[in-house]
This record gives C-alpha cells, structure tokens and sequence, in this order.
C-alpha cells in the first residue's frame, strides 16, 4: 500500500499517481500537490500549498511549511554521519538521533539538490538546481552550487507575500 493509513491527508490534495508513491506517517496539508516517485516518511510534515514534484525524498525529521516548491529529485538528509553498523552489528533506531531540517514558507527547492540535516532554508529563499545545501540558508536568499553560497539577495515577488 503506498499511502499507508497512517498518513493525514489534508483536503484537495492532488498524488498524480497514488500508486506510485510511498508515504507513510506523514501529514500533508491542504491544496498540496505530490508527484510520481515521491516518499515521504513518518514524521514529516508538508504544509498547505506546497508542491512536491516527482522522484523527491522527504526523510524522517523534515518539515515544510506552507507555499514550498520542492523540484524534481530533491534528496533531504537525516543523519551527519550515516553507517549501516554500529559495534558489529546493524544499526537501530537506538543507534541514531534524526536532525531536523526545516524549510520555511514560500521557499523554493530546484530539481536534483540536496539538503544536508540540521538546515533552516529561509522564507522565500531560492536555492538552485543541483546545489548542495550544507548550511542554512536566509530569508530572502538565492544560493547555488556545490557547497551552495549566496549569489545575491533577492525580493519578494508581487503576490507572494
């Protein structure tokens, strides 16, 4: 079941491809578009508003809040310093704490970046395709590359608050 029952569905949610997806303890907001590909993992919060466009990952201790756009193939991360064991053996969920990412209102993710954790993305900040994101990023701004860095300060558009 890709939607598992867990899942809060805001109203007016668009999922293109309901079968195509894996979204599980998760809760979405209203007016929320989800493309094909996508998963969103337990934990994660999508605020009212946003679009999450296909094969994107939203990893456990995301959130996003209202009026995002989230491109294609963004990847977000959970762990600084992921290893599969742990004294020998595999790790657990003891073996590891999950650091939050926020992405804050208005902000806008282009396609194929990553989102290192422990980052605040400011309200309608920009962050380029294919950028790296090791730091937070401010309000307001526009970053890109690999690590991402400011490329200039930007304004508020008419019409998106």
């Amino acid at each position: 079941m890709p939607i598992a029952a867990d899942v809060v569905l805001g109203s007016n949610v668009t999922i293109h491809h309901p079968s195509l997806v894996n979204l599980y303890g998760c809760r979405i907001g209203d007016d929320v578009k989800i493309g094909a590909f996508v998963e969103i993992q337990k934990g994660v919060v999508v605020g009212d508003r946003c679009k999450i466009s296909s094969h994107s990952f939203l990893c456990e201790g995301v959130t996003i809040e209202a009026d995002v756009f989230v491109g294609h193939g963004v990847m977000f991360t959970n762990d600084p310093y992921p290893r599969a064991t742990a004294g020998g053996r595999l790790q657990s969920d003891a073996d590891w704490t999950v650091v939050p990412t926020t992405v804050k209102r208005g902000a806008s993710i282009g396609s194929g970046a990553v989102i290192r954790c422990g980052v605040t993305i400011g309200e309608q900040a920009m962050v380029g395709a294919g950028a790296v994101v090791t730091h937070d990023v401010p309000a307001h701004a526009t970053v890109a590359g690999v690590p991402a860095r400011a490329l200039e300060r930007t304004r508020a558009r008419k019409g998106r608050g």
